[in-house]
């Protein structure tokens, strides 16, 4: 039976792991670190309830951007659905939302970064970077893989006319055998 994934050449031989894999979890600790060495600098030049404050008040805004963000995006989404046109990629709702979870998260760094991408000039800046990332990752995508069904996904026809229609399976039953089903109405 097989199942897609290929033997190894040797029996003992693991697969190779990512870059992705190898060093997030490192990077995630020197993360950790960096916060918890702020706070200590910070708590250390003020006092604990400065620190307590600060934090509280980051996650009190973050989650009053979560929600402005969220609120934009669906009112977008929402206009966009009554005029009958797709909704605009513009707006950076999901951006503002990730600087909204990083005001969330408690730590001075994560603030920093979350303050830095509340800003229209920094979302454009990364709006972009990440679009030409996707972009190339999807014009490489071999076929099989989750970027392929992306690639997929992302095709329509230039008019943006949607034709529908029924398919029809010709098999062996005869005509009085023939399932009876309903037309596919919107």
């Amino acid at each position: 039976m097989t199942t897609g994934a290929q033997t190894p050449a040797h029996p003992n031989a693991r697969p190779r792991r990512s870059r992705l894999r190898t060093f997030l979890p490192l990077g995630l600790a020197a993360w950790l670190v960096l916060e918890i060495w702020l706070l200590t600098v910070v708590a250390g030049a003020t006092s604990g309830f400065v620190v307590f404050l600060l934090l509280l008040a980051g996650f009190l805004l973050g989650s009053v951007v979560i929600k402005r963000a969220g609120r934009r995006a669906f009112q977008n989404l929402n206009e966009a659905l009554q005029r009958g046109t797709p909704p605009s990629s513009g707006g950076g709702s999901g951006l503002m939302m990730l600087g909204g979870l990083l005001l969330m998260i408690p730590g001075l760094a994560s603030d920093a970064l979350g303050l830095l991408l509340l800003l229209p000039p920094v979302q454009k800046a990364v709006g972009r970077s990440a679009q030409r990332t996707v972009d190339r990752k999807l014009r490489t995508a071999t076929p099989g893989t989750l970027g392929d069904a992306f690639q997929q996904a992302r095709m329509h026809r230039p008019d943006g006319k949607v034709v529908q229609g029924e398919v029809i399976k010709n098999d062996e039953r005869g005509e009085g055998e023939r399932e009876q089903r309903p037309p596919l109405t919107p």
